[in-house]
């Protein structure tokens, strides 16, 4: 049979609950009985000390105990109440306690000797109480008081029954409490799971748009919170799964359509084979290749960051590098790199294919989208921990809601910076990428020169190599 979580709760809670005042009230009756005995014990033995004054009194009277030996009514004399014997008669009669349970009848006179004269006599006298009868320094007997072992007497038998009573009702009353706070509690606490459960149902069925209304601030809210942001985030990678599936398959469908276009016009004769047609065919070929190793790249940036060989790295060859082999491309395009180092060391830690790879993108992307005649600036530097490298063109500039997008795959600025410039919008995904994996960011802002300013921040390395 299935349980519920809720049962569960309920039925945990409970139990323990029931556990819990069950102990607490047998641990209350024994504690409860055995202090009640040790009261009426303690009472008596009270009883029993006032008692040996008059018992040394009649001694000292008498000579001897003979007087009392086998006298009941002389016993009774000597261990009633003072406040009965010598009170006037007008004067109310209050009875003691200790005498209202009885315990005066659990007295004994022993000689001193302990040879029994009078009173209760009962052969076990190991847990006795003996108090001393003296007549100057010598001790002539012995008053005794057996203790009680149980609740014999009437009233305190009523007295107990009361109580045992009302601890069985406050018990009942508890667990009656106990159950309604359990079943409270499990409403209130499961009730937000429950929609928890009902939403991730939902989520895993593909409903995305899910949420769950935040309406504490405790775990339960916070949970909710985090339930939010995976509904969102799962939202944005369908988004993204769709969008680079379309994106994808645009890219595919242009080249793969101009191909079979060039292959048809062969086949039939419009356009003669030679050099030109093969031609084009390569182009869209390469065009072709080049974005099958672009998305290669990228999943490598995103996911093959322990793959990467970690080893010292000095940026300041690999921008000298990188800068030595563009040069002549700027030239041929009409645009002026213009390239400054700090003195500063610029050593960081990482994998340097992949730095020269990123290095080498954003100089690529300056170079497709920069107007002719325009200029591009690389810079690198080292500030606090972080070794930083500005590569800023001058126009077309970005738009500010546009630049957080640059980095997203296939996109492009239609305005400028767009597919006719050559490239699939790749090349930036990828440095994001890299720079991720490093443990640096890679961000965009406008450019001083009225085109686009890249800053790419990585984490120094600490000792120099």
């Amino acid at each position: 049979m299935r349980i519920s979580l809720s049962s569960k709760v309920f039925l945990a809670v409970q139990a323990l609950c029931t556990l819990t005042v069950c102990g607490m009230g047998v641990a209350t009756y024994f504690s409860f009985s055995l202090g009640f005995l040790g009261y009426l014990n303690e009472q008596a033995t009270d009883r029993l000390e006032r008692a040996v004054p008059r018992f040394e009194q009649a001694y000292a009277s008498h000579g001897d105990w003979s007087f009392i030996a086998g006298d009941p009514r002389q016993w009774l004399d000597l261990i009633r109440p003072e406040n009965v014997s010598n009170s006037p008669p007008t004067t109310p009669r209050v009875i003691p306690i200790s005498d209202l349970t009885g315990a005066f009848l659990r007295f004994s006179l022993f000689d001193a000797k302990h040879r029994y004269i009078i009173g209760y006599n009962d052969d076990n006298k190991a847990d006795v109480v003996l108090r001393a009868i003296r007549q100057g320094d010598k001790t002539v007997g012995w008053l005794a008081m057996t203790p009680f072992e149980s609740v014999s007497a009437v009233g305190d038998q009523r007295f107990r029954i009361s109580q045992l009573h009302s601890s069985i009702f406050m018990m009942l009353a508890c667990l009656l409490a106990s159950a309604f706070i359990a079943w409270w509690v499990t409403q209130t606490l499961l009730r937000p799971i429950k929609r928890v459960a009902e939403a991730t149902h939902r989520l895993a069925a593909g409903d995305y748009s899910v949420q769950l209304a935040v309406r504490t601030d405790d775990e339960v809210g916070q949970l909710a919170r985090d339930f939010n942001r995976m509904a969102d985030g799962l939202a944005n990678n369908e988004r993204r799964r769709r969008d680079f599936m379309a994106d994808i398959s645009h890219e595919l469908r242009t080249p793969l359509a101009i191909m079979r276009g060039e292959l048809e016009a062969l086949e039939d004769g419009i356009r003669p084979v030679g050099p030109s047609a093969f031609r084009s065919l390569q182009t869209e070929i390469s065009s072709l290749t080049k974005l099958v190793d672009d998305l290669f790249e990228l999943s490598l940036a995103e996911v093959g960051g322990p793959s990467y060989r970690k080893e010292p790295v000095n940026l300041g060859a690999l921008l000298g590098t990188a800068v030595e082999a563009f040069a002549p491309r700027f030239s041929e395009r009409g645009l002026t790199l213009h390239f400054t180092l700090s003195e500063q060391s610029l050593y960081v830690t990482g994998d340097k294919g992949r730095l020269s790879q990123l290095i080498y993108n954003l100089l690529e992307n300056s170079l497709r989208y920069t107007n002719s005649g325009g200029r591009t600036e690389l810079s690198g530097c080292r500030k606090g921990k972080e070794v930083i490298i500005i590569c800023e063109d001058s126009a077309p500039g970005v738009p500010e809601a546009q630049r957080a997008r640059l980095f997203e795959r296939f996109y492009r600025v239609e305005a400028s910076r767009n597919r006719s410039s050559g490239g699939a919008g790749l090349g930036l995904a990828i440095c994001r990428g890299i720079a991720e994996v490093h443990g640096g960011r890679l961000s965009a802002r406008e450019s001083t020169l009225g085109g686009l300013r890249l800053i790419l921040r990585l984490p120094a390395q600490e000792e120099e190599k």
